[in-house]
């Protein structure tokens, strides 16, 4: 990752409102992406639309943020960063309000289109700056409490959504992510400083990446472990109200209950090598996905397994950037692009897989795919166990 630069002089206070500002915005568009997730059943009656082409909301975003990551450093050249997040944040906003407004779902999904582009230039910058707005002396913790965006996005953003949705329909929700995308704007602009990228990334910059077997090797275990995960947790609600016959007040309270167990994840995780780190994360996933249809039958039972499920998944963020910060130290922000780009795309592969499982197999069958995925992930960390160290 890059260090601070001309930001090192910035005074203190002014040094941590910038680490708290992109945490506020890791937890805004990370709520954006994922908020389909606990308002499947209320968008899909409304749209008058099956569960799994709901889900597609989520699948669309996830592509059009794996398109958008690795080719914004191309166009983008050096222009100022902190212009390009205030950008992205207006266009957050936009696509916001226009999913609130959609009267169809091909209103929603160009909504959601429109969201993707953002979000993956957020993510894309946000790994590639993190170290940037603070002295380097305060690189680790101020990257921690940038990330705790995730985690706090699955705390308070996706059962507030999903509360919301309860209280005045799921177009409210995304009126809440539009106004608060519109807060960061003056935020952002006022809290950061000038970030000139220190050289424009070139598509040979981002090929020779990959040539680099330890960030392959990651990227597989990004697209395993995702891709399981997404498969299942797009389709958590109707699958607890169908499984474990929870109603949909029960929804958000559970969904509460994952996102804390998350945040203890991550920053479990955030102390730990990456190897290691990513292993446990694949037992866990793996274990809870084995148990779900036994275990999480009863209210006791789901609650159980979504701490499980919650903590291990809540360190996938932290641990696979630290894979690929050291399979590629010097490359950050081509490392980050492609890193971003998977990652996105195992969100979208793995909604759209879901949906498909949900729509013709039933929602009750989603998490054999994360079994199998998580499985082959963990199989991928012992293999590479001695190159990890």
């Amino acid at each position: 990752m890059t260090t601070i630069c001309a930001d090192q002089a910035a005074p203190s206070t002014q040094s941590w409102a910038a680490p708290i500002a992109m945490a506020a915005t890791v937890f805004t568009v990370v709520t954006a992406e994922m908020l389909p997730v606990g308002l499947l059943t209320p968008m899909g009656s409304s749209l008058n639309i099956s569960e799994g082409i709901a889900g597609l909301s989520l699948t669309v975003t996830g592509i059009v943020s794996a398109l958008a990551a690795p080719v914004l450093p191309l166009v983008l050249g050096k222009l100022d960063r902190r212009i390009v997040m205030v950008g992205l944040m207006v266009l957050l906003a936009a696509a916001a309000l226009l999913a609130a407004a959609a009267p169809n779902v091909v209103v929603l999904m160009i909504a959601r289109v429109l969201a993707g582009i953002s979000i993956g230039g957020v993510w894309l910058l946000t790994i590639g700056l993190a170290r940037r707005v603070v002295p380097e002396h305060a690189a680790g913790p101020a990257t921690s409490l940038i990330f705790s965006g995730i985690g706090i996005a699955s705390v308070l953003g996706i059962p507030a959504g999903a509360y919301v949705g309860e209280l005045v329909g799921w177009r409210w929700a995304f009126v809440a992510v539009g106004l608060l995308s519109g807060a960061l704007v003056i935020a952002l602009a006022f809290f950061l400083p000038p970030l000139a990228a220190e050289k424009a990334v070139r598509l040979s910059d981002v090929t020779e990446v990959l040539k680099l077997r330890q960030l392959r090797v990651g990227l597989l275990l990004v697209a395993l472990l995702v891709t399981g995960h997404f498969a299942a947790y797009t389709y958590v609600r109707p699958l607890l109200e169908k499984q474990a016959g929870i109603t949909p007040a029960l929804i958000g309270t559970l969904l509460l209950a994952y996102g804390v167990a998350g945040i203890i994840g991550n920053f479990v995780a955030g102390s730990l090598r990456p190897a290691r780190a990513i292993g446990m994360i694949a037992a866990g996933i793996a274990a809870v996905a084995v148990l779900m249809p036994f275990v999480g039958t009863t209210l006791a039972g789901a609650l159980i397994l979504l701490l499980a499920w919650g903590f291990a998944h809540g360190g996938t963020s932290v641990s696979t950037q630290a894979w690929g910060h050291a399979a590629a130290p010097n490359a950050a922000e081509a490392s980050s692009a492609v890193l971003v780009g998977v990652y996105n795309g195992s969100i979208a592969l793995g909604a759209f897989a879901g949906g498909q499982v949900a729509d013709h197999l039933g929602t009750t069958t989603v998490t054999w795919l994360p079994a199998i995925l998580a499985a082959a992930a963990l199989f991928v960390v012992l293999a590479n166990r001695r190159q990890s160290r």
